[in-house]
């Protein structure tokens, strides 16, 4: 339907969204529109039973597609395609299934970076890029806790020698500078960068065509790297982002500063990263206080 593909391609044109995320958004459209036969004067209470009902759906994807509808039909209202948004009267509650993130121990991120001890060693010329992209890449998220999508966007233009930052493109077009406060991450982002400026390229990530390096591309190189370190536990590049910010939470950082660093709209978004610090207190006490057993 042509409505979702103009809705698509505003979202495209006007957010630093993921295609993976516009194709989530695409897919719940479609789906609602299967179900409804007046897409311009819907009944969503009706698709919402039908989702919990007939589907099964659990609450947090639910939630999910209602917010997809709410920005279709205010996209909309804003075309005055419809005189109204059918969400106007309409409020929803859920239950707020708090999920810890998932982290993984220093341990296993030193083993990843044990990978990159000596890129200069490797057999060939095209290994030794990839090597250097690839210590560049797995350091940076490492080192700052970006998103894969902000990482795979970056540009050389975006690199600020001087104060050695790097401008990141975040969720819906927000931009934030990061400071790499690792010697080893920022000389192995410049040795990078050198080289890319030496090909002619102009962004910082580029898969084996010279081509913007996509997100499961580096999905499939955190996999590579993460068997190559032989980590015990299976995770995703998107660890290293909870990895990073529960422990600037645990070294003492405050809230505020942790909110900025990540990009987060809310500080209640920020907020779950301290309870996984609490629980891990707790679990040190619990085994290792001695007045437990006294």
């Amino acid at each position: 339907m042509n409505y979702i593909t103009d809705f698509v391609n505003f979202l495209r044109a006007t957010k630093n969204l993921t295609d993976k995320t516009l194709a989530a958004y695409a897919s719940d459209l479609n789906q609602f529109f299967a179900f409804e036969k007046s897409p311009l004067s819907p009944d969503i209470c009706a698709f919402i039973a039908h989702l919990h009902g007939a589907l099964g759906l659990k609450d947090t994807s639910v939630r999910r597609k209602i917010i997809t509808l709410k920005l279709f039909y205010s996209y909309m209202c804003e075309r005055d395609r419809i005189a109204s948004s059918p969400f106007a009267k309409l409020k929803f509650r859920f239950r707020q299934e708090r999920r810890l993130p998932k982290t993984l121990a220093v341990s296993d991120v030193s083993k990843l970076l044990g990978c990159f001890d000596d890129p200069v060693a490797a057999p060939t010329p095209f290994a030794r890029a990839t090597a250097v992209r690839d210590a560049a890449l797995i350091d940076l998220l490492i080192s700052t806790g970006i998103r894969i999508g902000e990482a795979a966007a970056i540009t050389l233009n975006d690199i600020v020698a001087s104060d050695r930052t790097v401008l990141i493109h975040g969720k819906g077009r927000k931009q934030r500078l990061i400071y790499i406060s690792s010697a080893v991450t920022w000389n192995r982002l410049t040795t990078l960068a050198k080289e890319r400026r030496r090909d002619g390229g102009v962004h910082l990530f580029v898969n084996r065509y010279g081509a913007p390096i996509s997100v499961h591309g580096i999905e499939h190189i955190y996999k590579k790297y993460a068997k190559k370190a032989r980590l015990a536990t299976h995770s995703t590049p998107h660890y290293l982002r909870h990895t990073f910010a529960t422990n600037l939470l645990a070294n003492g950082a405050d809230l505020r500063s942790v909110q900025e660093i990540l990009g987060h709209a809310s500080v209640a978004t920020t907020q779950i990263y301290t309870e996984v610090t609490t629980l891990r207190k707790k679990q040190v006490l619990n085994k290792f206080n001695y007045r437990n057993k006294l």
